[in-house]
């Protein structure tokens, strides 16, 4: 079948560069770019999606035609399915939404980090509340805490004093923290992971 009668430019682009092709190229000259994008894309055939698209294979001919009518790209998105997705967006926009996208992702691991409280077996009270204020903060920041107790020489024989300690942290933090795993002995470590009440409702 004969490709449709797709006007073709001196780039081989079809129709000409649309204006968000050109905006991106004055940009990124000497850039190549992260995906293929119109001409580029080798495909005989795509999967087609983007809005206002009806979503279906078409021939890459058609597909850029579609591109071209809205005058937006047409961006290979999943280069590995067969056939390959391809979108029917604008570039620059595209590009901006991906790293929103990455930033808001990077933002929410480090709100994931797990923070770490020590406390020895026979930590005093004035000690534990201030470590408790420590973990309490955490836990509102949204960090995950795991505390733990650290047996030193013979100190391992109060291994329940440690424990009882750790389940009064847990305790003291029930109204904002869930216990993720309860203490638990490692070498000289008896450990307990709190995880903040809001973030696994989320």
């Amino acid at each position: 079948m004969a490709a449709p009668n797709v006007p073709i430019s001196s780039s081989g682009r079809p129709g000409g560069q649309s204006p968000n092709q050109n905006r991106f190229n004055r940009g990124r000259r000497s850039l190549e770019p992260e995906h293929k994008l119109n001409n580029l894309i080798r495909a005989s055939t795509v999967r087609l999606v983007g809005e206002n698209i009806e979503v279906g294979v078409y021939s890459i001919a058609e597909a850029l035609r579609i591109a071209h009518e809205q005058e937006m790209d047409l961006v290979e998105i999943s280069p590995n399915a067969d056939p390959p997705v391809c979108r029917v967006v604008d570039y620059k926009k595209f590009l901006y939404e991906q790293k929103k996208k990455k930033k808001e992702q990077k933002a929410n691991q480090s709100k994931s980090e797990v923070k770490e409280i020590r406390f020895g077996p026979n930590t005093d009270e004035h000690d534990f509340e201030f470590k408790l204020k420590h973990a309490e903060n955490f836990i509102k920041d949204g960090h995950k805490v795991r505390a733990f107790v650290f047996f030193k020489g013979r100190s391992i024989v109060y291994k329940e004093r440690g424990e009882v300690l750790l389940l009064q942290l847990a305790q003291r933090l029930s109204e904002t923290a869930k216990v993720e795993q309860l203490p638990k002995l490692e070498g000289k470590k008896m450990f307990l992971i709190l995880n903040p009440k809001g973030k696994a409702g989320k």
